[in-house]
């Protein structure tokens, strides 16, 4: 398998800030958010830059501490566990397969929110993949 280098110490020293920070931003469902997703394992979807971070859809606010998030990519990805739609004229794709808990301290910044239609879509994937 051939695998770009980990940076587990430095995923580590950011989630320990992100742990910390005392964030708790409001959110509402359909908005896309960059999150601090972290350095993870195997298959799972990694963040990027310093601060471990991707595009994250806030598919369901669970709470005020916490949301469903499905992480996206603007890498083409074809198949049932994706959706495709657009976003700031440039394509976009929700990874249903990757889809977890959050917390909102993982929040860094809000870069805007989808259209309904696009959220509607999003959920459609999610129940037919999932159900």
């Amino acid at each position: 398998m051939n695998e770009a280098k980990k940076d587990f110490d430095g995923w580590i020293k950011v989630k320990s800030n992100v742990h910390f920070s005392g964030r708790i931003p409001d959110i509402k469902d359909g908005e896309v958010w960059w999150c601090a997703v972290g350095e993870n394992v195997g298959i799972e979807i990694n963040g990027k830059s310093n601060v471990f971070s991707r595009p994250v859809l806030i598919f369901k606010k669970l709470s005020r501490f916490g949301f469903l998030g499905v992480p996206l990519t603007s890498k083409k990805h074809v198949g049932s566990w994706y959706v495709q739609f657009e976003y700031h004229g440039k394509l976009q794709y929700a990874s249903l397969a990757q889809i977890r808990i959050f917390s909102v301290s993982r929040l860094y910044e809000k870069v805007g929110m989808i259209p309904d239609s696009d959220l509607r879509k999003v959920r459609e994937g999610f129940r037919a993949l999932y159900f």
